[in-house]
């Protein structure tokens, strides 16, 4: 009789577990800890972040769901590589720029380029990763990296020729930028951009090399009233995912993830080329005056940018290695009908002949 219970419970219990699988109640939801220093106002949480994970939601059958971590819940900005690495947090948005030294080819997505879309700078960031950089993110799962939206300099005082730039104690978010502004002859200035309002409005630095959606996010226009239209690049930046809790998602998960977050601009339709225009637009009603520079001036900056390109290839540790990154780059660009305004012209004829 004892036997015959037991049998019976047994057979409830496959019965019920049979149940509840076909039903789907037990199929077990995976909740994505997604980790950003934007701001959770910013352009980039509304508009790309928060429509990709919801996206990833959706798609999923509820499957994948999110939590999100904006405006550096989960630690400052330069730590956000790191705490996805260490599992902090799964999957996060990262600016390698900030940490001097871990990623020397990858700075190189910092380089000066016309850039006006996000969409963009993740096609040709992912090309240049791929042919180029994998070797520096060892231990994590890159799902895209990007050279961002072309920044630009912002001032409290106007600038239209290079004298004007001279002593300026300039904002720089790091990489490429540090050098240009130095080369240009000002002083730059490095500090988290959430000290960058109220050292602005004290005098304690003139201005500050960003892009405009973070321009908008930290409201500097209330103390930023100058812009010129000289692209200094921007920073170089991904989105990875913290390797041992990838390989704990399905093959249909990490599908999914890879399709959606491969370009999560193109997926969201947040900071392209629209957007962009668009931001331009709401800065110049917020009362900033941009200013154009003149041929011969714009012919003079981008020699100094020039002259950066070459002086950080000479001071990698593989010069050669570094020289053919940027001629990869060079390429990727004009493929994409971008100029590489940062690319010595002597150089530019050589980027045809670049091997992969």
């Amino acid at each position: 009789m004892k036997r015959s219970i037991t049998g019976l419970a047994l057979c409830f219990s496959v019965l019920l577990l049979f149940l509840l699988t076909s039903s789907g109640v037990s199929a077990k939801t995976t909740t994505i800890k997604f980790s950003t220093w934007h701001p959770a106002v910013s352009r980039e949480v509304q508009t790309v972040w928060q429509p990709l994970m919801e996206k990833i939601k959706t798609e999923s059958g509820g499957q994948l769901d999110y939590t999100m971590f904006a405006g550096g819940a989960l630690g400052k900005g330069p730590a956000h590589y790191e705490l996805v690495k260490k599992g902090i947090s799964d999957m996060g948005y990262f600016t390698l720029t900030w940490t001097p030294g871990k990623f020397p080819l990858s700075e190189i997505l910092s380089m000066a380029m016309w850039v006006d879309g996000k969409d963009l700078a993740t096609d040709i960031g992912n090309e240049l990763y791929e042919k180029s950089l994998k070797e520096e993110f060892k231990g994590i799962h890159v799902l895209e990296l990007n050279g961002c939206i072309q920044s630009f300099l912002w001032t409290r005082k106007p600038v239209t020729q290079l004298a004007d730039l001279k002593g300026l104690k300039i904002r720089t978010p790091g990489g490429m930028q540090t050098r240009y502004i130095k080369n240009l002859g000002a002083e730059p200035v490095f500090m988290p951009l959430s000290d960058v309002y109220t050292s602005l409005d004290s005098g304690a630095i003139d201005g500050v090399v960003t892009c405009p959606p973070l321009v908008e996010a930290f409201k500097l226009y209330e103390v930023l009233h100058h812009g010129v239209i000289a692209t200094f690049g921007c920073v170089t930046e991904g989105v990875v995912y913290n390797q041992r809790k990838w390989k704990k998602l399905t093959p249909e998960m990490q599908e999914l993830i890879t399709h959606l977050a491969r370009n999560p601009y193109r997926t969201t339709g947040g900071l392209n080329k629209a957007a962009y225009s668009e931001m331009m637009t709401d800065l110049k009603q917020k009362g900033m005056v941009l200013h154009e520079l003149d041929p011969a001036t714009q012919k003079e900056w981008f020699k100094s940018y020039q002259q950066v390109t070459r002086d950080w290839v000479q001071e990698q540790k593989n010069p050669a290695k570094a020289k053919n990154v940027v001629l990869q780059l060079t390429r990727i660009l004009q493929k994409h009908d971008v100029t590489p305004v940062a690319t010595p012209e002597e150089w530019i004829g050589e980027a045809a002949k670049a091997s992969d």
